[in-house]
């Protein structure tokens, strides 16, 4: 069963300190945190709801270019992006927005959005995120 690890150093107070996040398990980079930067603008700073953004969206793209191919109409192409919403004063994920551009020689617009639903709702990220009140997908089929 797959492990997959990221650690946090962290100095100093919450409104003053900072930390710096490291992949371990893909050593794919250290990318520094403060909450200022967290509750405010980004600065050059990641967030913990930037990085589920980036979960989200990969885990739903794998997830849509899977039911597509297990339906018989894999993508050629899947741009996707999702949009998370703090709500800065309590500190609650309010909103994700799945936004998926897709070029799928032989499937209609109706099909694709279907598809980018249920995977969604298929998605693993997705599902660990169940408490998020509301998990939007607006999916556009582009020519190809």
């Amino acid at each position: 069963m797959p492990v997959r690890e990221a650690s946090t150093s962290w100095q100093g107070d919450l409104q003053t300190g900072s930390g710096i996040v490291t992949l371990e398990s893909s050593s794919a980079g250290q990318f520094p945190v403060t909450f200022p930067r967290r509750a405010g603008e980004p600065e050059g700073q990641t967030s913990p709801e930037e990085l589920v953004a980036a979960a989200h969206s990969a885990c739903f793209a794998m997830s849509l270019s899977n039911g597509l191919s297990k339906g018989g109409t894999p993508p050629t192409s899947l741009s996707v992006s999702a949009e998370v919403t703090l709500d800065a004063p309590t500190l609650t994920i309010t909103t994700i927005a799945l936004t998926v551009d897709g070029v799928v020689p032989g499937v209609s617009q109706e099909a694709f959005a279907e598809a980018a639903r249920a995977a969604k709702e298929g998605c693993i990220i997705s599902r660990a995120l169940a408490g998020v009140p509301e998990i939007t997908v607006e999916a556009t089929l582009l020519e190809g």
